[in-house]
């Protein structure tokens, strides 16, 4: 597939997953997402120049693959109502819809036999595998990742040693994910699909 339909579609899925944080915070009652903008489907308040644009382009240009990052949604976690598990239910939310998607155009797959043509069934593909993908990547218990906020929700004591890795975490979430995340993805996108990849 052209490398460029491909960054689109890393684009729109990220942009999909900063916003179900800041409307998961919405429901919660904190509208700062909503108040800075960036409760939106647009994409370009989300675009960091370099996360979204210059090293995602490269990384897909001249590796085959894809490293980025959209620009955090703002949250202000003392506006919850739910203050015990308010972290949670937003760090879960942008995973959750990255799954949900990823669910939705595995079904399209599933029924897609005389309806859709194959590039659209190859798009469909692009579509479960991207989301799979960032949804299990932003699951590792790294920080800055959703996982770590998560972790630490769950394991506050353990999460402090997680922290002192700094800027080691998202490196050692890259190696992780080059071992774990393509298997994993595959059972997924087999039960999604109901096919291998």
């Amino acid at each position: 597939m052209d490398i460029l339909v491909l960054y689109v579609i890393i684009i729109l899925s990220a942009v999909f997953h900063e916003y179900s944080h800041g409307l998961m915070a919405l429901e919660l009652g904190d509208p700062t997402a909503r108040d800075s903008g960036r409760l939106t489907l647009n994409p370009i308040p989300h675009l960091d120049m370099t996360g979204t644009v210059i090293v995602p382009l490269l990384s897909l240009f001249f590796f085959g693959s894809f490293i980025g990052w959209a620009k955090p949604v703002p949250v202000n976690p003392f506006l919850f109502k739910d203050q015990k598990n308010g972290i949670l239910k937003v760090s879960v939310a942008g995973i959750a819809a990255n799954m949900l998607l990823a669910a939705v155009f595995g079904l399209f797959i599933r029924l897609g036999t005389g309806y859709f043509s194959p590039v659209a069934i190859m798009l469909f593909e692009q579509v479960v595998i991207v989301n799979i993908s960032l949804g299990l990547f932003n699951l590792l218990p790294f920080p800055p990742l959703d996982g770590s906020k998560i972790f630490h929700e769950l394991f506050p004591r353990a999460w402090t040693n997680m922290m002192k890795l700094g800027a080691w975490g998202i490196l050692l979430a890259l190696f992780t994910a080059q071992i774990f995340l393509p298997a994993a993805g595959g059972l997924i996108f087999k039960l999604f699909t109901g096919q291998g990849y």
